[in-house]
Protein backbone atom coordinates (compact mmCIF):
# COMPACT_ATOMS: atom_id res chain seq x y z
CA UNK A 1 0.00 0.00 0.00
CA UNK A 2 1.29 3.13 -1.02
CA UNK A 3 1.68 5.85 1.88
CA UNK A 4 0.64 8.98 1.96
CA UNK A 5 3.81 10.84 0.48
CA UNK A 6 4.33 8.80 -2.13
CA UNK A 7 3.23 11.23 -4.63
CA UNK A 8 2.28 14.95 -4.95
CA UNK A 9 -1.18 15.17 -6.19
CA UNK A 10 -0.11 18.51 -7.91
CA UNK A 11 2.04 17.05 -9.76
CA UNK A 12 -0.27 14.38 -11.36
CA UNK A 13 -2.90 16.98 -11.80
CA UNK A 14 -0.65 19.48 -13.97
CA UNK A 15 0.74 15.96 -16.00
CA UNK A 16 -2.56 15.23 -17.03
CA UNK A 17 -3.52 19.02 -17.75
CA UNK A 18 -0.85 18.90 -20.12
CA UNK A 19 -1.28 15.60 -21.62
CA UNK A 20 1.02 13.08 -19.97
CA UNK A 21 0.86 9.80 -19.25
CA UNK A 22 -0.21 8.72 -15.20
CA UNK A 23 2.13 6.11 -14.09
CA UNK A 24 0.39 3.14 -12.82
CA UNK A 25 1.86 3.58 -9.06
CA UNK A 26 0.89 7.50 -8.97
CA UNK A 27 -2.55 5.95 -10.06
CA UNK A 28 -2.65 3.36 -7.41
CA UNK A 29 -1.92 6.21 -4.90
CA UNK A 30 -4.06 8.82 -6.60
CA UNK A 31 -7.54 6.72 -5.80
CA UNK A 32 -6.59 4.94 -2.32
CA UNK A 33 -5.35 8.41 -0.95
CA UNK A 34 -8.66 10.35 -2.13
CA UNK A 35 -10.89 7.25 -1.08
CA UNK A 36 -9.09 7.77 2.48
CA UNK A 37 -9.82 11.56 1.90
CA UNK A 38 -6.12 12.60 1.66
CA UNK A 39 -6.36 14.17 -1.30
CA UNK A 40 -9.16 16.83 -0.96
CA UNK A 41 -12.51 17.26 -3.79
CA UNK A 42 -10.48 20.15 -5.17
CA UNK A 43 -7.71 18.47 -5.91
CA UNK A 44 -9.65 15.31 -7.61
CA UNK A 45 -12.30 17.91 -8.97
CA UNK A 46 -9.25 19.10 -10.97
CA UNK A 47 -7.66 15.61 -12.15
CA UNK A 48 -11.56 15.10 -13.47
CA UNK A 49 -11.72 17.97 -15.58
CA UNK A 50 -7.86 17.49 -16.62
CA UNK A 51 -9.47 13.78 -17.50
CA UNK A 52 -12.22 14.80 -19.12
CA UNK A 53 -10.27 16.67 -21.50
CA UNK A 54 -7.02 14.94 -22.23
CA UNK A 55 -8.36 11.25 -21.34
CA UNK A 56 -7.14 8.31 -20.42
CA UNK A 57 -5.04 5.91 -22.39
CA UNK A 58 -6.30 2.37 -22.14
CA UNK A 59 -3.58 1.11 -19.52
CA UNK A 60 -4.42 4.16 -17.25
CA UNK A 61 -7.95 3.76 -17.23
CA UNK A 62 -7.26 -0.04 -16.62
CA UNK A 63 -5.43 0.55 -13.74
CA UNK A 64 -7.71 3.54 -12.77
CA UNK A 65 -10.35 1.01 -12.86
CA UNK A 66 -8.37 -1.70 -10.95
CA UNK A 67 -7.55 0.83 -8.06
CA UNK A 68 -11.47 1.55 -7.88
CA UNK A 69 -12.14 -2.11 -7.11
CA UNK A 70 -9.33 -2.30 -5.00
CA UNK A 71 -10.61 0.39 -2.61
CA UNK A 72 -13.74 -2.19 -1.52
CA UNK A 73 -14.01 -6.17 -1.63
CA UNK A 74 -15.13 -8.09 -4.36
CA UNK A 75 -17.78 -10.85 -4.82
CA UNK A 76 -16.52 -14.04 -5.27
CA UNK A 77 -19.05 -16.84 -6.97
CA UNK A 78 -16.14 -19.66 -7.62
CA UNK A 79 -18.44 -21.95 -5.17
CA UNK A 80 -21.45 -22.37 -7.21
CA UNK A 81 -21.74 -24.99 -10.16
CA UNK A 82 -23.22 -22.66 -12.76
CA UNK A 83 -21.56 -20.25 -15.03
CA UNK A 84 -22.07 -16.59 -13.93
CA UNK A 85 -23.01 -13.82 -16.28
CA UNK A 86 -24.26 -10.22 -15.77
CA UNK A 87 -25.36 -7.50 -17.92
CA UNK A 88 -25.70 -3.94 -17.41
CA UNK A 89 -27.51 -1.52 -19.38
CA UNK A 90 -26.35 2.06 -19.68
CA UNK A 91 -30.42 2.82 -19.00
CA UNK A 92 -32.79 4.09 -21.09
CA UNK A 93 -36.96 4.75 -21.09
CA UNK A 94 -38.98 1.91 -20.53
CA UNK A 95 -35.75 -0.42 -20.56
CA UNK A 96 -37.32 -3.25 -17.97
CA UNK A 97 -35.32 -6.04 -19.92
CA UNK A 98 -33.52 -7.52 -16.68
CA UNK A 99 -36.72 -8.52 -15.12
CA UNK A 100 -37.67 -10.77 -17.87
CA UNK A 101 -33.65 -11.65 -19.17
CA UNK A 102 -32.20 -12.86 -15.65
CA UNK A 103 -34.94 -15.56 -14.73
CA UNK A 104 -34.80 -16.45 -18.26
CA UNK A 105 -30.53 -16.73 -18.35
CA UNK A 106 -31.17 -18.63 -15.08
CA UNK A 107 -33.42 -21.44 -16.43
CA UNK A 108 -30.95 -21.84 -19.40
CA UNK A 109 -28.38 -23.04 -16.50
CA UNK A 110 -26.47 -20.09 -15.81
CA UNK A 111 -25.98 -18.09 -12.56
CA UNK A 112 -27.34 -13.95 -12.98
CA UNK A 113 -26.33 -12.26 -10.10
CA UNK A 114 -27.37 -8.54 -11.31
CA UNK A 115 -26.52 -6.05 -8.89
CA UNK A 116 -28.67 -3.08 -10.05
CA UNK A 117 -29.57 0.26 -8.97
CA UNK A 118 -32.31 3.03 -8.13
CA UNK A 119 -33.95 5.65 -10.96
CA UNK A 120 -32.98 9.18 -11.32
CA UNK A 121 -34.05 11.91 -13.84
CA UNK A 122 -35.77 10.26 -16.62
CA UNK A 123 -34.30 6.83 -16.48
CA UNK A 124 -36.29 4.20 -14.41
CA UNK A 125 -34.35 2.16 -11.60
CA UNK A 126 -34.59 -1.96 -11.48
CA UNK A 127 -35.16 -2.17 -7.87
CA UNK A 128 -37.64 0.82 -7.67
CA UNK A 129 -39.56 -1.60 -10.22
CA UNK A 130 -39.30 -4.58 -8.32
CA UNK A 131 -40.18 -2.99 -5.01
CA UNK A 132 -43.54 -2.68 -6.63
CA UNK A 133 -44.27 -6.04 -5.91
CA UNK A 134 -45.92 -6.67 -2.26
CA UNK A 135 -42.78 -7.97 0.01
CA UNK A 136 -40.15 -8.26 -2.29
CA UNK A 137 -36.98 -6.56 -0.66
CA UNK A 138 -33.53 -5.25 -2.33
CA UNK A 139 -31.02 -5.87 0.15
CA UNK A 140 -29.69 -9.36 0.79
CA UNK A 141 -26.61 -10.34 2.92
CA UNK A 142 -23.87 -11.99 0.44
CA UNK A 143 -24.47 -15.24 1.78
CA UNK A 144 -27.86 -14.93 1.07
CA UNK A 145 -27.19 -14.09 -2.51
CA UNK A 146 -24.81 -16.98 -2.55
CA UNK A 147 -28.04 -19.46 -1.66
CA UNK A 148 -30.57 -17.46 -4.19
CA UNK A 149 -27.91 -18.06 -7.39
CA UNK A 150 -27.35 -21.67 -6.20
CA UNK A 151 -31.49 -22.57 -5.44
CA UNK A 152 -32.80 -20.69 -8.14
CA UNK A 153 -29.99 -19.22 -10.71
CA UNK A 154 -30.98 -15.83 -10.69
CA UNK A 155 -30.93 -12.83 -7.71
CA UNK A 156 -31.72 -9.01 -8.47
CA UNK A 157 -30.96 -7.42 -5.65
CA UNK A 158 -28.88 -3.95 -4.23
CA UNK A 159 -25.00 -3.76 -4.66
CA UNK A 160 -23.59 -3.79 -1.10
CA UNK A 161 -22.03 -0.41 -0.11
CA UNK A 162 -18.28 -2.43 0.02
CA UNK A 163 -18.40 -2.84 -3.97
CA UNK A 164 -15.64 0.21 -5.69
CA UNK A 165 -16.64 2.57 -2.73
CA UNK A 166 -13.81 5.06 -4.56
CA UNK A 167 -16.82 5.18 -7.41
CA UNK A 168 -19.32 6.31 -5.19
CA UNK A 169 -17.16 9.02 -3.80
CA UNK A 170 -15.70 10.13 -7.00
CA UNK A 171 -19.43 9.98 -8.97
CA UNK A 172 -20.91 12.37 -6.63
CA UNK A 173 -18.00 14.75 -7.31
CA UNK A 174 -18.02 14.79 -11.07
CA UNK A 175 -21.88 14.93 -10.75
CA UNK A 176 -21.72 18.68 -9.00
CA UNK A 177 -18.36 19.35 -11.31
CA UNK A 178 -20.18 19.31 -15.01
CA UNK A 179 -17.23 16.25 -15.68
CA UNK A 180 -20.07 13.12 -15.57
CA UNK A 181 -19.65 13.28 -19.38
CA UNK A 182 -16.57 11.67 -19.35
CA UNK A 183 -16.65 8.06 -21.28
CA UNK A 184 -12.98 7.37 -19.65
CA UNK A 185 -14.80 7.85 -16.27
CA UNK A 186 -17.88 6.23 -17.47
CA UNK A 187 -16.52 3.13 -17.89
CA UNK A 188 -14.03 3.20 -15.00
CA UNK A 189 -17.52 3.84 -12.48
CA UNK A 190 -19.88 1.11 -14.67
CA UNK A 191 -16.71 -1.29 -15.28
CA UNK A 192 -15.32 -0.86 -11.31
CA UNK A 193 -18.79 -2.35 -10.19
CA UNK A 194 -19.38 -5.03 -12.14
CA UNK A 195 -15.87 -6.59 -12.00
CA UNK A 196 -16.13 -5.84 -8.33
CA UNK A 197 -19.37 -8.55 -8.42
CA UNK A 198 -16.99 -10.95 -9.73
CA UNK A 199 -18.96 -11.87 -12.26
CA UNK A 200 -16.75 -14.37 -15.19
CA UNK A 201 -18.34 -12.79 -18.01
CA UNK A 202 -20.55 -9.65 -18.75
CA UNK A 203 -23.00 -8.92 -21.48
CA UNK A 204 -23.21 -4.55 -22.14
CA UNK A 205 -26.39 -2.98 -23.55
CA UNK A 206 -25.11 0.33 -24.58
CA UNK A 207 -27.92 2.17 -25.27
CA UNK A 208 -28.02 4.98 -28.22
CA UNK A 209 -30.23 7.49 -29.52
CA UNK A 210 -32.84 10.40 -28.00
CA UNK A 211 -33.74 8.19 -24.46
CA UNK A 212 -29.76 7.28 -23.98
CA UNK A 213 -27.23 8.86 -22.20
CA UNK A 214 -24.92 8.83 -25.27
CA UNK A 215 -26.97 10.13 -28.47
CA UNK A 216 -25.04 9.40 -30.97
CA UNK A 217 -23.72 6.08 -32.63
CA UNK A 218 -20.37 7.43 -32.19
CA UNK A 219 -20.20 8.06 -28.14
CA UNK A 220 -21.96 4.83 -27.56
CA UNK A 221 -19.42 3.29 -30.56
CA UNK A 222 -17.08 4.51 -27.99
CA UNK A 223 -18.19 3.86 -24.58
CA UNK A 224 -19.13 0.39 -25.80
CA UNK A 225 -15.44 -0.28 -27.12
CA UNK A 226 -13.66 1.49 -23.60
CA UNK A 227 -15.99 -0.89 -21.44
CA UNK A 228 -15.06 -4.12 -23.48
CA UNK A 229 -11.47 -3.43 -23.20
CA UNK A 230 -10.96 -2.76 -19.41
CA UNK A 231 -13.66 -6.17 -18.85
CA UNK A 232 -11.07 -8.25 -21.16
CA UNK A 233 -7.74 -6.36 -19.04
CA UNK A 234 -9.24 -7.49 -16.12
CA UNK A 235 -10.32 -11.00 -17.32
CA UNK A 236 -13.78 -10.42 -17.73
CA UNK A 237 -15.42 -12.22 -20.88
CA UNK A 238 -16.91 -9.27 -22.00
CA UNK A 239 -19.27 -8.01 -25.08
CA UNK A 240 -21.25 -5.12 -25.84
CA UNK A 241 -24.24 -4.27 -27.83
CA UNK A 242 -25.40 -0.98 -28.65
CA UNK A 243 -29.29 -1.16 -28.77
CA UNK A 244 -31.28 1.71 -30.02
CA UNK A 245 -33.18 4.11 -27.68
CA UNK A 246 -34.82 6.98 -29.93
CA UNK A 247 -37.72 5.18 -28.78
CA UNK A 248 -38.67 4.02 -25.70
CA UNK A 249 -39.18 0.06 -25.03
CA UNK A 250 -41.74 -1.43 -25.20
CA UNK A 251 -45.40 0.17 -23.96
CA UNK A 252 -44.88 1.31 -20.52
CA UNK A 253 -42.62 3.29 -18.79
CA UNK A 254 -42.60 3.40 -14.72
CA UNK A 255 -42.17 1.10 -12.27
CA UNK A 256 -45.75 -1.61 -11.49
CA UNK A 257 -46.53 -1.08 -15.34
CA UNK A 258 -42.80 -2.16 -16.51
CA UNK A 259 -43.51 -5.30 -13.66
CA UNK A 260 -46.81 -6.13 -15.22
CA UNK A 261 -45.22 -5.85 -18.89
CA UNK A 262 -42.38 -8.30 -17.88
CA UNK A 263 -44.63 -10.87 -16.52
CA UNK A 264 -46.50 -10.94 -19.98
CA UNK A 265 -43.44 -11.10 -21.75
CA UNK A 266 -42.70 -14.77 -19.41
CA UNK A 267 -45.87 -15.43 -20.14
CA UNK A 268 -45.27 -15.87 -23.76
CA UNK A 269 -46.86 -12.17 -24.72
CA UNK A 270 -45.40 -8.84 -24.28
CA UNK A 271 -44.18 -6.14 -27.17
CA UNK A 272 -42.19 -7.71 -29.77
CA UNK A 273 -39.50 -4.91 -29.13
CA UNK A 274 -38.62 -6.01 -25.75
CA UNK A 275 -39.29 -10.13 -26.27
CA UNK A 276 -36.17 -9.37 -29.07
CA UNK A 277 -33.84 -7.54 -27.23
CA UNK A 278 -34.33 -9.72 -24.16
CA UNK A 279 -33.63 -12.62 -26.63
CA UNK A 280 -30.72 -11.33 -27.96
CA UNK A 281 -29.13 -10.52 -24.97
CA UNK A 282 -29.83 -13.90 -23.43
CA UNK A 283 -28.17 -15.22 -26.21
CA UNK A 284 -25.10 -12.96 -25.60
CA UNK A 285 -25.37 -14.35 -22.47
CA UNK A 286 -25.46 -17.89 -22.95
CA UNK A 287 -22.87 -18.15 -25.17
CA UNK A 288 -20.44 -16.16 -22.77
CA UNK A 289 -21.19 -18.30 -20.60
CA UNK A 290 -20.70 -21.67 -22.48
CA UNK A 291 -24.06 -22.74 -22.64
CA UNK A 292 -25.78 -24.57 -25.49
CA UNK A 293 -29.58 -23.07 -25.25
CA UNK A 294 -32.29 -21.41 -27.02
CA UNK A 295 -33.65 -18.91 -25.19
CA UNK A 296 -36.73 -18.25 -27.61
CA UNK A 297 -37.87 -22.10 -26.83
CA UNK A 298 -37.06 -21.71 -22.75
CA UNK A 299 -39.22 -18.73 -22.75
CA UNK A 300 -42.14 -20.27 -25.24
CA UNK A 301 -41.89 -23.15 -22.37
CA UNK A 302 -43.03 -21.36 -19.51
CA UNK A 303 -39.37 -22.39 -17.81
CA UNK A 304 -38.19 -18.81 -17.25
CA UNK A 305 -41.70 -18.12 -15.31
CA UNK A 306 -41.16 -20.27 -13.26
CA UNK A 307 -37.52 -19.28 -12.11
CA UNK A 308 -38.96 -15.46 -11.96
CA UNK A 309 -41.48 -16.80 -9.25
CA UNK A 310 -38.75 -18.37 -7.54
CA UNK A 311 -36.62 -15.41 -7.80
CA UNK A 312 -39.21 -12.96 -5.89
CA UNK A 313 -40.24 -15.75 -3.70
CA UNK A 314 -36.84 -15.69 -2.80
CA UNK A 315 -36.61 -12.12 -1.75
CA UNK A 316 -39.80 -11.98 0.32
CA UNK A 317 -41.93 -11.21 -2.54
CA UNK A 318 -45.29 -12.40 -3.88
CA UNK A 319 -45.39 -12.63 -7.63
CA UNK A 320 -49.12 -13.99 -7.52
CA UNK A 321 -50.10 -10.78 -5.58
CA UNK A 322 -51.99 -7.86 -7.29
CA UNK A 323 -49.58 -4.68 -8.54
CA UNK A 324 -50.48 -1.30 -6.95
CA UNK A 325 -53.11 0.73 -9.59
CA UNK A 326 -53.26 4.66 -9.26
CA UNK A 327 -55.69 6.44 -7.26
CA UNK A 328 -55.72 8.40 -10.93
CA UNK A 329 -55.66 7.86 -14.57
CA UNK A 330 -56.16 10.29 -17.28
CA UNK A 331 -55.77 9.84 -21.06
CA UNK A 332 -54.13 11.90 -23.93
CA UNK A 333 -55.89 11.05 -27.18
CA UNK A 334 -54.10 11.27 -30.61
CA UNK A 335 -54.61 14.24 -32.71
CA UNK A 336 -54.72 13.06 -36.05
CA UNK A 337 -55.27 10.14 -38.46
CA UNK A 338 -52.31 8.21 -39.66
CA UNK A 339 -49.47 6.11 -38.37
CA UNK A 340 -47.63 6.47 -35.69
CA UNK A 341 -43.99 7.52 -37.18
CA UNK A 342 -42.24 8.79 -33.90
CA UNK A 343 -42.28 8.60 -30.19
CA UNK A 344 -39.39 10.58 -28.27
CA UNK A 345 -37.96 8.47 -25.51
CA UNK A 346 -36.83 11.59 -23.24
CA UNK A 347 -40.24 13.34 -23.37
CA UNK A 348 -42.10 10.07 -22.49
CA UNK A 349 -39.27 9.06 -19.59
CA UNK A 350 -40.01 13.41 -18.99
CA UNK A 351 -43.57 12.28 -18.16
CA UNK A 352 -43.09 9.57 -16.01
CA UNK A 353 -40.81 11.29 -14.01
CA UNK A 354 -43.23 13.74 -13.04
CA UNK A 355 -45.83 11.81 -12.73
CA UNK A 356 -44.24 10.19 -9.70
CA UNK A 357 -42.19 7.52 -11.30
CA UNK A 358 -38.69 8.58 -10.59
CA UNK A 359 -36.74 10.59 -8.24
CA UNK A 360 -34.68 14.29 -8.41
CA UNK A 361 -32.23 13.60 -6.28
CA UNK A 362 -30.89 10.24 -4.44
CA UNK A 363 -33.38 9.27 -1.88
CA UNK A 364 -36.27 10.88 -2.77
CA UNK A 365 -39.50 8.24 -2.98
CA UNK A 366 -41.37 7.31 -5.71
CA UNK A 367 -44.97 6.15 -6.01
CA UNK A 368 -45.37 2.30 -7.68
CA UNK A 369 -48.24 2.73 -9.34
CA UNK A 370 -46.87 5.41 -11.14
CA UNK A 371 -45.94 5.83 -15.06
CA UNK A 372 -47.16 6.11 -18.76
CA UNK A 373 -48.57 3.80 -20.70
CA UNK A 374 -49.03 4.47 -25.08
CA UNK A 375 -51.51 2.45 -26.73
CA UNK A 376 -49.46 2.38 -30.01
CA UNK A 377 -46.09 1.13 -31.16
CA UNK A 378 -43.92 2.72 -34.08
CA UNK A 379 -45.84 1.67 -37.52
CA UNK A 380 -49.06 1.22 -35.70
CA UNK A 381 -52.47 3.22 -37.39
CA UNK A 382 -53.89 5.81 -34.89
CA UNK A 383 -57.28 7.69 -35.33
CA UNK A 384 -58.19 11.30 -34.37
CA UNK A 385 -59.81 10.47 -30.10
CA UNK A 386 -58.63 7.25 -29.84
CA UNK A 387 -56.15 7.00 -26.55
CA UNK A 388 -52.83 6.99 -27.04
CA UNK A 389 -51.18 7.94 -24.22
CA UNK A 390 -52.05 7.00 -20.03
CA UNK A 391 -50.83 8.68 -17.35
CA UNK A 392 -51.10 7.05 -14.07
CA UNK A 393 -50.67 8.98 -10.66
CA UNK A 394 -51.48 8.93 -6.87
CA UNK A 395 -51.27 12.81 -6.96
CA UNK A 396 -53.20 14.49 -9.85
CA UNK A 397 -51.80 18.03 -9.37
CA UNK A 398 -48.73 16.17 -11.19
CA UNK A 399 -50.87 15.80 -14.56
CA UNK A 400 -50.50 18.47 -16.10
CA UNK A 401 -46.71 18.79 -16.43
CA UNK A 402 -46.49 15.27 -17.77
CA UNK A 403 -48.73 16.80 -20.32
CA UNK A 404 -46.37 19.30 -21.17
CA UNK A 405 -43.58 16.79 -21.49
CA UNK A 406 -45.59 14.89 -23.99
CA UNK A 407 -46.44 17.99 -25.82
CA UNK A 408 -45.11 16.87 -29.70
CA UNK A 409 -43.67 13.71 -28.12
CA UNK A 410 -45.97 11.21 -30.95
CA UNK A 411 -45.41 12.48 -34.41
CA UNK A 412 -48.00 10.81 -36.64
CA UNK A 413 -47.09 10.71 -40.17
CA UNK A 414 -49.24 9.70 -43.38
CA UNK A 415 -47.72 6.77 -44.73
CA UNK A 416 -46.94 3.27 -42.40
CA UNK A 417 -43.45 3.13 -41.53
CA UNK A 418 -41.37 0.12 -40.69
CA UNK A 419 -39.80 0.49 -37.18
CA UNK A 420 -35.57 0.25 -37.02
CA UNK A 421 -33.54 -2.51 -35.85
CA UNK A 422 -33.46 -2.67 -31.99
CA UNK A 423 -29.83 -4.16 -32.21
CA UNK A 424 -27.73 -2.04 -34.01
CA UNK A 425 -23.91 -3.68 -33.71
CA UNK A 426 -22.22 -5.75 -31.73
CA UNK A 427 -18.93 -5.27 -29.99
CA UNK A 428 -16.73 -7.90 -28.69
Amino acid sequence: MSNVADFDAVELIRLKRDGGHLPAAAIDWLINAYTAGHVTDEQMSAMAMAIFFRGLERDELSRWTAAMIATGERMDFSSLTRPTVDKHSTGGVGDKITLPLAPLVAACGAAVPQLSGRGLGHTGGTLDKLEAIPGWRASLSNAEMLAQLEEVGAVICAAGAGLAPADKKLYALRDVTATIESVPMISASIMSKKIAEGTASLVLDVKTGAGAFMKTREQSRALATTMVEIGKDAGVNTVALITAMDAPLGRTAGNGVEVAESVEVLAGGGPSDVVELTIALAQEMLTCAGIDADPAQVLASGKAMDTWKAMIRAQGGDPDAPLPTPKHTEVVTADADGYLADLDAMAVGLAAWRLGAGRAKQGDPVQAAAGVTWHAGIGDPVRTGQPLFSLHTDTPERIERARQALAGAATIGSAPVTPGPIVLERIS
